[in-house]
């Protein structure tokens, strides 16, 4: 999928743009705070329906401005006619997205349709903070794959917090009729197998393209590890809620599911008696070291999506992939690694910020495919 043209309007600081691109590399250079990253939220914009970063559609308006447009036009590789995708935001008013002109009746219908990976600081909490990240990190790429798959997580977490609802009710009420509960679990059964088996092909497909793309970076000095662990994978959910019920009812939540799956990260270093032990990322990573296994989960997902079928049946449609400052804290090495990896055939087009243009020309060199923009105070040049 290639992005031919952007333009923005009142989208957070950048007031009006209009940005022609190259099909492969795409340089954004400016001083922090300037609006490099509001281009790359733009973009990721229209392929998910909603900001990166603004959890409230009207944080990402422009101060003292009453809307914000955001449209591109793009390459699918397949069609000759160029697509046309736009959103709309409005103070006080509804979301308004649409394709070819034609308005979204469901948001979700568009998921999948541009295929986009994006690299950021904020990745950091893949590693740092709990369980629900990483299996949000699985739910992303998948539901670009398969419609059906976050159709069914939708409704899962739906009967999910109604049974929580029920459980708190009934443990508040000292009432032991469970009749409902086994109505919502009839109901979860089914759809937990489903996402725990998309969950598991994914991760098993992924691991060996993690793990090249992991040496090709690192030089080949770290062993790492990537794991999917699940309630699910000894017993199905009607039994795992069967033997564990009781305990639900005093908890008054749902303790057995795959709303407590885990995504295990591990770097294997050399233990004292000559052994390997493969260790928490967390706990023994650098931070050099965990942005790097954190880009190559990136970077592997942008090379799985490329071979898939996605949401709509378009096959190797190799994903917009936006790079936000993955230089920080990497040495030379490795980020000249990177840039080349990026830069083959393997991956699409590539959207790159970084704060310091001698700097980035180096890395990139005299690419001819490479086209690089100015930021300076929401100005794009």
């Amino acid at each position: 999928m290639i992005l031919h043209k952007l333009d923005i309007l009142n989208y957070k600081n950048i007031r009006e743009a209009s940005l022609v691109f190259s099909d492969k590399l795409n340089c954004l250079v400016g001083l922090n705070g300037q609006g490099k990253t509001n281009v790359l939220d733009a973009i990721y914009l229209l392929s998910f329906t909603k900001s990166a970063f603004s959890a409230i559609d009207n944080q990402a308006i422009c101060n003292e401005a009453d809307m914000a447009m955001v449209q591109g036009q793009y390459d699918n590789e397949k069609d000759e006619e160029d697509m046309s995708i736009s959103c709309g935001l409005k103070r006080g008013h509804k979301k308004v997205f649409r394709r070819d002109k034609k308005e979204y009746k469901r948001l979700q219908d568009h998921i999948g349709l541009i295929p986009l990976v994006m690299v950021a600081p904020e990745d950091s909490a893949l590693v740092a903070d709990g369980s629900d990240e990483r299996r949000r990190y699985m739910d992303v790429v998948l539901a670009q794959e398969d419609r059906s798959y976050l159709e069914k997580l939708s409704q899962y977490n739906s009967l999910l917090k109604q049974r929580n609802a029920l459980l708190k009710m009934l443990g508040e009420r000292n009432d032991s009729d469970t009749s409902m509960l086994e109505v919502y679990e009839l109901q979860m059964a089914p759809l937990a197998e489903y996402i725990y088996q998309a969950r598991s092909r994914f991760i098993k497909t992924l691991m060996p393209i993690f793990r090249q793309i992991h040496s090709e970076i690192s030089g080949e000095n770290e062993n790492v590890q990537l794991a999917y662990r699940s309630q699910l994978q000894n017993r199905n959910l009607t039994e795992a809620f069967l033997q564990t019920r009781e305990r639900d009812l005093i908890l008054g939540w749902t303790s057995q599911g795959i709303h407590k799956d885990e995504l295990e990260m591990t770097l294997t270093l050399p233990a004292a008696n000559g052994e390997e032990n493969a260790l928490p990322l967390k706990r023994v990573g650098s931070q050099g070291q965990q942005k790097t296994y954190l880009i190559a989960m990136k970077l592997a997902q942008a090379v799985y999506l490329g071979t898939r079928t996605n949401t709509l049946g378009q096959t190797n449609s190799k994903p917009i992939l936006l790079l936000d400052d993955v230089f920080d804290k990497l040495d030379s090495e490795r980020v000249e690694r990177i840039i080349r990896l990026v830069l083959s055939d393997e991956f699409g087009q590539i959207f790159l910020t970084d704060t310091d243009r001698q700097h980035l020309s180096q890395m990139v060199g005299f690419d001819e495919r490479a086209k690089i923009f100015n930021v300076t105070q929401g100005c794009i040049l």
